[in-house]
């Protein structure tokens, strides 16, 4: 495939080929007299057409995603249930430390982390959506599938680095995706019904794993485990080939009339570079931009958290002296109530169009969750009311700050190079939340739960600095510049979330 590259005088801009890039600037001419001609007839915000369009879209993108979000989840969490059904004695010796088991638990971060910069941002450039996730989901099944016929530490190891290089595609993709079609308005309930879906796998995981405990098959226990929900990626990863849509340009999925609402939208209040095109300076703009990486301090504590409580939450919960079966089915409540409340706090979020103070509050539940589990050894009542303030807590934030970050990154190629750049710093999170809580500390795990602890509240603070640094650049600019009308065009297509008009999601 022959690459264009046209300079600007601020910008640098790749595409695939002319023909495309030319339809793609149609396209936003096309979006510019559609959407002045919604806004001034009936608000297309409120408009019957667009309402009818967020029904179909939400009934074709929303399911295939949740869905495949369901199994990478479940597929990159298992381990935490299958240390329970014999997997260290079958294959790890035993593994009376721990420490093997861990590292076969952070193996999946290290190549998640240094793949999603680079599977995004190539995402964004060459591949169309439908195709690129779909292989991501079918390479990610596959790889979860052979962790099943692993037979030694090195064996399960392979599988799971090969597990984080596919879902590395998957999972900073999906904001970037969403953001092709969603407003910002619109942004934090789907990525609250997207993401929920990680506490609907917690749930669902204990469930399979207690009737996987009683199947009495011929295979061991998690070796059914893993091939169980190891199928229904790949079969998922098909589906996406086949029905998930296409960027709204591209699409066969719409008709005329919709595709040119759908490319109004997603022009709405910013307009910069769409389609298969990437902009360079952008790409640096992420690289050199602090709130980045201050978002992957916060991003670096919930991962923390989040590796730690899919992978021993479990364990942890036997601590309280239940049996395995019954662990298993305690797994399921915390998660069921997570879901639910990352759902009702995003809507409130979208409704007040504010991510930052719902997040600190997140944070701090979270944080107390794992205070009560330091300073109350004993009152199992007690500990296991913690377990839900910390899978609410976590799940609700990352779900906040995903969002919040699609929109205040300004264009899609400094969402494609940002969103993964926070995700991997915070991923790293993921590596130390699954070396805190070795088999020796058990069955207090102090370390463990005071490392998590400091940071989650730590994330309180970095999310009330990034919140308070948005208002103020808010404020400087309509000193300035002048207080914008809402929900008026910007063109962010030199300067993304510095243009002068531009204002960030508090």
């Amino acid at each position: 495939m022959n690459s264009v590259v046209k300079r600007t005088p601020d910008t640098e801009q790749f595409s695939p080929d002319a023909p495309a890039d030319d339809n793609f600037k149609k396209n936003d001419e096309q979006a510019d007299a559609v959407s002045e001609s919604i806004s001034d007839s009936v608000g297309a915000q409120n408009s019957k057409e667009e309402r009818k369009l967020v029904r179909k879209l939400d009934g074709r993108i929303l399911p295939i995603a949740c869905l495949m979000y369901l199994f990478a989840f479940l597929d990159r969490s298992n381990l935490g249930n299958a240390r329970l059904q014999g997997l260290p004695q079958d294959v790890l010796h035993d593994d009376p430390t721990g420490i093997l088991f861990d590292w076969i638990n952070s193996a999946f971060f290290f190549s998640y982390i240094l793949c999603q910069v680079p599977a995004t941002v190539t995402s964004k450039l060459f591949f169309p959506p439908r195709l690129w996730l779909g292989i991501a989901a079918i390479g990610w099944g596959i790889c979860s599938t052979l962790m099943s016929t692993g037979f030694n530490f090195s064996g399960l190891l392979v599988a799971r680095i090969g597990l984080g290089v596919f879902e590395a595609g998957f999972g900073p993709g999906i904001p970037v995706y969403l953001s092709y079609f969603y407003t910002k308005h619109e942004m934090g309930l789907r990525m609250a019904y997207w993401f929920g879906f990680a506490a609907v796998a917690g749930a669902f995981g204990g469930l399979i794993a207690f009737g996987v405990q009683h199947a009495h098959a011929a295979v061991a226990d998690w070796r059914l485990l893993f091939i169980i929900e190891g199928i229904p990626a790949i079969l998922m990863g098909l589906i996406a080939l086949v029905f998930l849509p296409d960027r709204p340009e591209m699409t066969s999925f719409l008709t005329e009339g919709e595709r040119k609402i759908a490319v109004a939208r997603m022009n709405r209040a910013t307009s910069g570079d769409t389609g298969l095109v990437l902009n360079k300076a952008h790409v640096w703009a992420a690289l050199r931009d602090w709130r980045v990486y201050v978002g992957g301090v916060v991003y670096f504590g919930l991962n923390c958290a989040l590796a730690s409580i899919s992978a021993f939450l479990p364990t942890i919960i036997q601590t309280f002296g239940f049996t395995t079966a019954i662990t298993q089915l305690l797994t399921v409540p915390p998660y069921a109530v997570a879901a639910v409340v990352i759902t009702t706090t995003s809507y409130a979020s979208d409704r007040m169009q504010n991510r930052g103070l719902f997040m600190i509050g997140a944070n701090m539940v979270g944080g107390f969750g794992y205070l009560l589990l330091l300073v109350v050894p004993t009152n199992v009542h007690a500990r296991y009311f913690a377990v839900f303030c910390i899978t609410s807590g976590t799940y609700t934030t990352i779900g906040l700050i995903i969002a919040w970050f699609a929109h205040n990154l300004g264009s899609e190629s400094k969402r494609a190079a940002g969103i993964p750049m926070f995700n991997a710093i915070g991923q790293c999170g993921s590596i130390l939340g699954s070396h805190i809580y070795p088999t020796t500390d058990g069955p207090r795990y102090i370390m463990g739960f005071a490392v998590t602890c400091a940071l989650q509240f730590l994330g309180a603070v970095c999310a009330l600095l990034l919140s308070m640094s948005y208002h103020w650049d808010n404020r400087r600019r309509d000193r300035l510049y002048g207080r914008p009308e809402p929900e008026a065009k910007v063109d962010t297509s030199e300067l993304a979330d510095k243009a002068p008009d531009f204002r960030y999601l508090l």
